[in-house]
């Protein structure tokens, strides 16, 4: 399984990371959405170099202009709540994509906060058969979230290819999706891996509660 790792090299994703993590640039949620979104456009781009592509003949107002453009269906999926702003960056890239949802969100079971369950009880998506799956989720932790959504949406279809989309990434995580996603058709895509987790499952140092930050808090 492949594993793209942005942060390995210099480019303006970086600027864009550097902002959301800062405690102060996460006061103002709007920013926050925006570059969370802008990282999603961002790896969009770079999934779009990977896609098939077929030449077609198009009529200009001056004659006829043949482009090669993407012969791949896709389908771009995410995982309420917080993974809404990411998804629209990849839907501004991949416009003609179908779109799928799940609502997935943790469940501690025990009063410390240690020890988490995934909760899964919403799903819409078209079929999934034979085209590309992007799973667009912001932050990869424990994997848990990502493995039933992947669950639920193979449920419309057996997709051609995987990609699994994420701002920030741990080791555990990454090693989670191996063991569980098709090795063979997989690709994990990441802002930046970061060292681990604290005693809650939140990436450290990572940036905080996706979904908080983006749209406040939850009881």
């Amino acid at each position: 399984m492949k594993v793209i790792n942005f942060s390995e090299s210099n480019s303006i994703i970086n600027q864009y990371l550097a902002e959301i993590r800062d405690v102060q640039y996460q006061k103002n949620r709007l920013l926050f959405r925006n570059n969370i979104e802008r990282i999603g456009e961002m790896e969009a781009f770079e999934i779009s170099k990977t896609l098939n592509y077929e030449s077609k003949d198009i009529a200009t107002p001056l004659g006829i202009s043949r482009v090669n453009v993407p012969s791949d269906k896709i389908v771009l999926a995410t995982i309420f709540r917080a993974g809404l702003p990411f998804h629209n960056g990849f839907l501004k890239v991949f416009d003609h994509a179908g779109n799928a949802f799940v609502s997935a969100y943790r469940e501690y079971k025990d009063e410390a906060h240690h020890s988490v369950n995934i909760h899964v009880e919403y799903l819409a998506t078209p079929s999934i058969e034979q085209k590309n799956l992007i799973i667009a989720d912001p932050m990869l932790a424990t994997g848990g979230s990502m493995e039933l959504g992947y669950k639920a949406f193979i449920t419309k279809g057996t997709p051609k290819r995987i990609d699994v989309c994420c701002v920030i990434a741990t080791p555990e995580g990454i090693e989670h999706i191996k063991k569980t996603l098709p090795d063979d058709k997989t690709t994990i895509w990441c802002a930046a891996i970061d060292p681990g987790m604290n005693e809650h499952k939140y990436i450290v140092p990572g940036f905080g509660d996706a979904g908080d930050l983006c749209y406040g808090d939850k009881l």
